[in-house]
């Protein structure tokens, strides 16, 4: 592959001498712009007094840290700079803001994924969706599933800070090189193996799964001498970001399924925020993604801070997924 820069791949993303759409490339290069900045605050951490609380929860009830609100107002401040963005929205508010109301695009984001990482020093990331602008007013815009997307992506802040995105025919990587700030990529068309012998779950929940979910994890447990004939390794990083870009870099499944604690509510992770991006990204690289009932990208939401059910990545073990569900 040679090597090419993040301005170099928007003038030709399919290899075919056609440009990405102006819009779309003015807004992929701003996001990076900001994904560059907050990994700057990131690396700076305590040497910037920037962890800890900010003394001020979320739309979600969640304490918010320091590195949360700093990150999701160089989001919206981008976003709106850009001038192509209609509207935005956050994870970390409770209403969609106005930007460019005749713009193109509407940007969802959650501006810091993993935030309760930070003071371990773990990777933790920037996740974005782009749907296209439609008339209307509030949230009803946005209530797009998320076959609608036309690009996704994250940046994830680790020993290198890596963005990872797709614009709907495959999925690319880049890498920022720090002496120049530049994104150079690093990998190109991204595929998921079908098959794994790993799976990423927060084990101390197994009391609380559906019996589907139980059943696959005990399958996997059961190693060679089980039904799958094959020993599983568990990783579990809980940050999100983190833990797909291991499953695009290696393969594997991540699970963060309904449970039985708050039976009300369908999963814990945010339909428009998270579990829509990571999906178009998964599937963009030929795996997949399930929700319990169907896939991950043909949810329609009903709202903006929607909570769903996540399992995704290799295609043969969210098969297993379907099956299990299917026969329960």
């Amino acid at each position: 592959m040679t090597a090419r820069t993040l301005r170099e791949f928007l003038a030709d993303p399919r290899g075919d001498g056609r440009p990405a759409p102006q819009s779309l490339s003015i807004l992929i290069e701003a996001i990076s712009d900001s994904c560059r900045t907050i990994s700057y605050l990131v690396s700076r951490g305590a040497l910037a007094d920037v962890l800890g609380s900010a003394g001020t929860g979320n739309v979600q009830g969640e304490d918010q840290k320091q590195l949360d609100v700093l990150a999701n107002d160089e989001m919206m401040a981008m976003a709106r700079a850009s001038g192509v963005v209609a509207g935005a929205a956050s994870e970390e508010e409770e209403d969609a803001r106005v930007m460019s109301p005749e713009a193109p695009y509407l940007l969802l984001f959650d501006p810091l994924d993993g935030s309760s990482n930070v003071e371990v020093n773990v990777s933790i990331g920037t996740i974005f969706s782009v749907l296209p602008s439609r008339s209307g007013e509030g949230t009803g815009p946005f209530l797009q599933a998320g076959r609608h997307q036309v690009a996704a992506g994250y940046c994830v802040y680790g020993p290198q800070t890596t963005l990872v995105l797709t614009l709907g025919s495959g999925v690319v990587a880049f890498t920022m090189d720090p002496p120049t700030g530049q994104w150079v990529q690093t990998a190109d068309r991204i595929r998921i193996p079908a098959a794994t012998k790993e799976f990423s779950i927060n084990m101390s929940n197994m009391r609380h799964w559906a019996d589907p979910v139980r059943a696959y994890i005990d399958e996997c447990l059961a190693g060679e001498t089980g039904p799958r004939g094959k020993n599983f390794n568990m990783r579990w990083i809980a940050s999100m970001v983190a833990d797909v870009h291991r499953i695009l870099t290696r393969g594997g499944v991540f699970l963060y399924p309904w449970d039985r604690r708050e039976p009300g509510k369908p999963g814990k992770l945010r339909l428009m925020y998270e579990a829509n991006p990571m999906s178009m990204l998964v599937e963009q690289a030929g795996g997949r993604a399930f929700e319990g009932r169907q896939s991950i990208l043909d949810v329609e939401p009903a709202g903006l801070h929607q909570r769903v059910s996540v399992m995704l990545g290799s295609a043969e073990e969210v098969e297993r997924l379907e099956a299990f569900h299917a026969a329960s």
